[in-house]
């Protein structure tokens, strides 16, 4: 489906594709529909008429069957267009809700996955998920609603002033009235009560899944839920948000229903004044009967047209939140692959800040990481040497200077080229629902099966098939077939061994592993690393002695870099780590020999 630059409820017509007549189609429906319900009231009326004038014979009232007639055939089609309206609506909503789900999740898989650190899941489920089923419901009903209400009125001013102007002037000055409340409950400082409204929403709807996750945590340390201050401070933001606008309704909401309720209140006394200077006081009394009947329509149309009002508010805003997602800056890619000779990596003058952020997170970063050579970043938590990692795959891409990789910028890479030469081992291991197998697997999809379990020997996995009866075919998260940090990475591990890239990337990757699994998993690194190129991310120093080179990372900035020999010769940052690690490592070693 190709991208339309029209914006608003026009939006919709670009969703439903081919079935966008169907929309048009559903609105005309719709319309005669709300004018055909009008008409029955006018036949109860000449039957009120004829019965009046028959007065006090009644044979005389022949007519009064064929205008009963009239009314149910009016009435029935009424009902039988506005359900075909409906029916077309509902076609088209469903053609709507299913390409809005469908071009926002194919425009995320595009996406940088920079962009997910911004937009959590609770989040971006929300605006997808959530907005395209308030717009279904928006163009499935409330939109046919609408326009029938819009008509209504235009039919109900003729048929007041037919009859009776000084009626009709009794039942429309108020409605009249009642719009300049209507347009104060949604104008002024409420006009933009939909956009934070929404926001609200998404907070909240992200805090509470972010909360959902973190119940093991509350449970094992017997915390309450107000221990996640930000799930419940977003409920009370909400709460305090959606209190004050109610409140600042209050009043414009009660002259409207005062005001729409005035013709059936003003009717009767002023009917009565009227009447006393009425030539023809029959006629008169059969115009006030007709305007009593017509009142209750009026009010029924203003009441639509509010509600109606506050649905085009909110599909009109769900519509420009999924285009914030569909609209988003893909990363440029050229259309040619690129063939390279060499796997070394080059920063050159490197400098990147997080969108919304003016604070430097890498700045003027510049070291080369040979084909073959393993080079490990270290520093202080939150210094950069992760976002580093993360420019390489153009997780995010750089403000200023060039990252290569064989000589080559890396946005001169396909996407799909650059993936294919770099794999990832992660501090957080992610495993979908699936077997062991699919889940290794989606590092090399066409892979026989003698490749995965080679790949799963390979990252010292045996001991983990050989603890569930079906082996490599486990569903991890059925019937309580769970993992542990470190066995979960072991098999993000033997994902990397099968994707068997030139480049490898490992962040912290030993963060969580116990003694046990971290032996296993270094094993498991020798044979990941061998003959690659390696960038390293660890927070246990003596993991990364034996590298080729380690580079200290502190605010952003490279500090000094080198052997670890040599840099603890230096008695600089580097150093002074080295001194903290070894003494964590006597305190546990101490704390551990007093038990």
């Amino acid at each position: 489906m190709k991208k339309n630059k029209s914006k608003g409820l026009s939006r919709l017509f670009d969703f439903a594709g081919n079935r966008s007549p169907l929309i048009i189609i559903g609105c005309i429906l719709s319309g005669i529909s709300a004018i055909l319900s009008i008409l029955p009231f006018i036949c109860i009326w000449f039957v009120a008429r004829d019965i009046f004038n028959s007065l006090p014979n009644l044979s005389d009232t022949s007519g009064i069957v064929s205008y009963g007639w009239w009314a149910i055939t009016f009435a029935v089609l009424s009902i039988v267009l506005y359900f075909g309206g409906l029916m077309c609506t509902h076609l088209a909503a469903f053609r709507v809700e299913k390409n809005m789900r469908k071009e926002a999740v194919h425009k995320i898989v595009d996406l940088p996955l920079g962009f997910f650190s911004k937009n959590t899941s609770g989040k971006l489920r929300k605006v997808i998920d959530d907005n395209a089923s308030l717009t279904h419901g928006f163009l499935a009903h409330q939109l046919p609603d609408f326009v029938g209400a819009i008509i209504m009125p235009i039919a109900i001013i003729i048929i007041l002033c037919v009859f009776d102007w000084r009626l009709g002037l009794v039942c429309l000055v108020p409605l009249f009235i009642s719009i300049f409340f209507l347009k104060s409950m949604m104008g002024g400082s409420n006009a933009n009560f939909m956009e934070k409204y929404m926001d609200a929403l998404e907070e909240m709807n992200s805090s509470a899944v972010e909360y959902v996750r973190g119940i093991p945590v509350v449970k094992t340390f017997q915390q309450t839920v107000y221990s996640f201050k930000n799930f419940h401070n977003s409920i009370e933001r909400y709460r305090d948000f959606a209190s004050d606008y109610a409140m600042s309704c209050k009043f414009p909401m009660v002259n409207f229903s005062i005001t729409i309720n005035l013709p059936s209140l003003l009717l009767i006394p002023i009917g009565v004044l009227f009447a006393l200077n009425a030539g023809d006081y029959k006629k008169f009394l059969l115009n006030l009967i007709f305007y009593m009947l017509f009142a209750p329509i009026c009010v029924n149309m203003m009441n639509k047209i509010m509600y109606s009002g506050e649905r085009i508010m909110i599909a009109k805003e769900a519509l420009n939140r999924l285009d914030g997602i569909i609209d988003c800056s893909q990363l440029e890619q050229p259309e040619n692959s690129i063939e390279i000779f060499s796997n070394n990596i080059e920063f050159k003058n490197v400098s990147f800040s997080y969108p919304g952020n003016d604070n430097k997170a890498v700045n003027k970063v510049s070291f080369t990481i040979p084909e073959g050579k393993t080079y490990a970043l270290v520093g202080p938590s939150g210094g950069g040497k992760s976002t580093i990692a993360s420019l390489i795959p153009r997780f995010w891409d750089v403000d200023k200077g060039v990252i290569e990789i064989g000589g080559v910028n890396v946005k001169d890479f396909k996407e799909e080229d650059l993936m294919n030469k770099i794999a990832f081992v992660f501090q957080n291991s992610k495993l979908f629902k699936a077997s062991l197998k699919d889940n290794i697997k989606v590092a090399k999809p066409n892979a026989s099966d003698e490749e995965v379990l080679k790949a799963v020997h390979l990252a010292q996995c045996d001991d983990i098939l050989a603890k569930f009866p079906k082996g490599i075919d486990t569903v991890v998260g059925e019937k309580g077939v769970y993992l542990s940090g470190g066995e979960m990475q072991r098999i993000s591990i033997a994902r990397a061994i099968l994707k068997d890239a030139p480049i490898v990337i490992l962040d912290e990757a030993t963060a969580f592993a116990d003694p046990e699994n971290e032996y296993q998993i270094q094993k498991a690194f020798e044979i990941l690393t061998k003959g690659k190129t390696v960038l390293m991310i660890a927070h246990r120093l003596s993991s990364i002695k034996d590298v080729d080179n380690i580079v200290v990372i502190s605010d952003g900035n490279i500090v000094e870099s080198g052997k670890h020999e040599e840099l603890l010769k230096k008695n600089k940052v580097y150093s002074k780590m080295w001194n903290q690690y070894l003494s964590s490592i006597e305190w546990k070693v101490e704390k551990e020999g007093v038990r």
